[in-house]
């Protein structure tokens, strides 16, 4: 990984990060921009080409293959303006001052550029110095700006006379052919899942495909949350000729946004099987590539083609980051809830940025506000959330249907819809009321039915905000998806602030209490565990006693796995790993006195 950092900001949530790109890209650092809204990625782009006096012609929405072309359009453009940026930045003479210097000052102090760029500063001779800085200069590279899909984000579409669109007219098919059609050179991150028809149709685009120097225009990255699904989904790409450039591992319940658990696997073990087999993984892979690529009669050259494993989710100390590289080889770190209190690259309105500044363990919980299905992070008191109460209180339970991206349900019609929608959430009251009486377990199921959220508006709400975009008959509330790692911070931090945090040369934590990343993970996953053991004594969730079972075994291994990891926790202080270790013991404990049974 020829980067000039050591960590990547992941998506945040529709609109979060849509233009992070273009606030941290010219200092070198990698983002992800979400292609879920193509109307926000429109009103995104009309806002800058104001911005910077640029031409916008409109795309409208009743146009042929709109959402593919809006997401080609607003990827173009992030690319030309970032571009820019790096010729402006290499026209800027060395002043303490300047984004120039800046760009040099966020590099860890390790890197080879950083020391090159110290060596300047204290250069006198005028022919040395402006060697020395054309060759730094040179050096400057811009950060990679990347993509993320949701591959269950694929809804059929159909034509203004309700006949249904081939499958390439699918919201993930659409997004994936505006990235690949646009000018970019980055990756596309797939998330929450495999989807074969939609890896089938990257098999469609040139850029995807290694070149005779064995470089990819574009690559493919995949979100993970095992070593098996790494594979399986690794191979399945590689026999259609597709090579996987990065495996980001995710943690599944110590993380921002939707939350897919595993089986009680936890975060510390996964890494450990990714570093003992990552040389397995690729001769696997690669061996399906070859024959695949040699079947298309596309040559290249298969030892360029480079392999990264990368780990995001709940990382929040400069010792965790660090022995995350060491000990596992991690290429990368991926930060991304502490970058919600950094406005300087987020798109976070004042309001909620004051209320996650203030956010405690118990404001952040694990909801079922996703109409996914899918565990969501949530922060209590959102304004989204608010609305949601005081709909519900004035007899208007659900929300608008007016984005569709997360329509899926078909329970009360041929045409999917989404389970947050006021036609949908109507009709399952009106089910519950003739199937139970006004009882418990009425309620039970009346509060998982409201409990849904309009998330294709809510998580956008902020950026409409922030840059003041007409929402026009959009709700204003916002939503925000925050990880447990929030907790423990509470600063409002500039970018520079941020980055010198994660390199240990500042500290943004606030809560002296914050446990180590393996630990707060493990404690989240008891807590799910708990929650399950509860949902089995209901009759009605059919949880299997064997599946609890495992879950709990599988974690009292994790737990074993870390009392033999602690030694080589050597960027721990003896004083933190001892506390580690009686936190072991006691959710060793927990566990083993964890009753389940039916």
């Amino acid at each position: 990984m020829n980067k000039k950092h050591k960590f990547h900001i992941p998506v945040l949530g529709i609109g979060y990060s849509i233009d992070t790109p273009l606030k941290v890209a010219k200092y070198g650092i990698s983002s992800v921009v979400s292609l879920v809204d193509d109307s926000l990625l429109e009103k995104m782009r009309e806002y800058y080409s104001k911005k910077t006096n640029k031409e916008f012609n409109e795309i409208d929405p009743k146009d042929n293959d709109a959402r593919a072309k809006r997401v080609t359009a607003y990827l173009n453009m992030l690319n030309t303006m970032v571009n820019e940026q790096l010729d402006e930045l290499k026209k800027m003479k060395f002043n303490a001052e300047n984004d120039l210097a800046k760009y040099f000052e966020m590099l860890p102090d390790f890197s080879d550029l950083k020391k090159k760029y110290r060596e300047l500063l204290t250069t006198v001779d005028g022919v040395s110095f402006e060697k020395l800085q054309a060759w730094l200069k040179e050096n400057i590279s811009l950060g990679s700006i990347d993509v993320n899909i949701m591959t269950k984000l694929d809804k059929t579409n159909r034509t203004k006379s309700g006949e249904v669109l081939s499958n390439e007219y699918n919201d993930a098919h659409a997004a994936l052919r505006g990235f690949a059609e646009s000018d970019l050179e980055g990756s596309v991150i797939f998330s929450a899942g495999m989807n074969p028809r939609l890896y089938s149709y990257a098999e469609k685009f040139n850029d995807f495909y290694p070149d005779l120097a064995g470089n990819i225009r574009k690559k493919i990255v995949l979100k993970v949350s095992d070593f098996r699904s790494a594979l399986i989904q690794g191979k399945f790409l590689a026999k259609k000729g597709l090579w996987v450039s990065e495996y980001r591992i995710e943690s599944g319940l110590n993380c921002g946004g939707h939350a897919f658990a595993t089986d009680g696997f936890l975060l510390g073990p996964i890494l450990e099987e990714f570093k003992s087999k990552k040389t397995e993984l690729i001769n696997m892979v690669k061996n399906l590539l070859d024959q695949a690529l040699t079947k298309k009669g596309i040559r290249y050259n298969g030892e360029k083609l480079g392999l990264n494993i990368t780990v995001q989710g709940g990382v929040g100390t400069e010792s965790e980051h660090h022995f995350l590289q060491r000990y596992y080889g991690m290429d990368s770190v991926g930060w991304g809830t502490p970058f919600m209190l950094v406005p300087e690259i987020m798109n976070v309105d004042e309001n909620t940025l004051e209320k996650l500044s203030k956010a405690e363990e118990k404001d952040l919980y694990l909801s079922g506000a996703s109409p996914l299905g899918v565990p969501f992070n949530n922060l209590r008191g959102s304004e989204q959330e608010l609305e949601k109460i005081e709909r519900l209180k004035n007899g208007r339970p659900g929300s608008p249907c007016t984005k569709k991206f997360l329509i899926s349900n078909t329970e009360y019609s041929d045409k999917p819809q989404c389970t947050a929608s006021i036609s949908y959430v109507t009709k399952k009251i009106n089910e519950l009321k003739d199937k139970y009486e006004i009882n418990t377990d009425f309620k039970k199921e009346f509060d998982k039915v409201v409990e849904k959220a309009c998330l294709c508006v809510g998580l956008g709400a902020s950026t409409h905000k922030v840059n003041k975009l007409d929402p026009k008959k959009l709700s204003k509330a916002v939503s925000v998806c925050p990880g447990p790692n929030m907790a423990y911070f509470s600063k409002k931090a500039s970018l520079f602030e941020m980055v010198d945090h994660i390199y240990g040369r500042a500290n943004l934590i606030t809560k002296k209490e914050r446990p180590n990343i393996f630990i707060k993970e493990l404690g989240l996953y008891f807590d799910y565990l708990v929650n399950k053991v509860k949902e089995s004594e209901n009759p009605l969730a059919g949880i299997k006693t064997k599946y609890l079972e495992e879950f709990k075994n599988n974690m009292l291994d994790g737990i074993n796995y870390y009392k033999s990891l602690l030694p080589n926790l050597e960027e721990e202080s003896q004083k933190i790993k001892e506390r580690m270790e009686k936190e072991l013991a006691d959710f060793e404990a927990k566990l083993l006195s964890l009753s389940i049974s039916l």
